[in-house]
């Protein structure tokens, strides 16, 4: 049997590596959903509708 120390090092950086990617994932969705909040916001700002908003005749 391998010591029980002897792959720590490895399993604890993928948990890290593993944990940094789930973070940055998550940083990046947050960062377009608030991107495309706002574009979304100016097109209204600008008078241009979206089609699933529905018709106001």
């Amino acid at each position: 049997m391998i010591g029980e120390g002897a792959h720590f090092e490895f399993i604890a950086w993928a948990y890290a590596g593993a944990g940094l990617v789930t973070l940055a994932l998550v940083a990046y969705v947050v960062w377009d959903a608030r991107r495309v909040k706002a574009k979304l916001a100016a097109l209204d700002k600008a008078g241009i509708r979206r089609r699933s908003a529905g018709s106001s005749s």
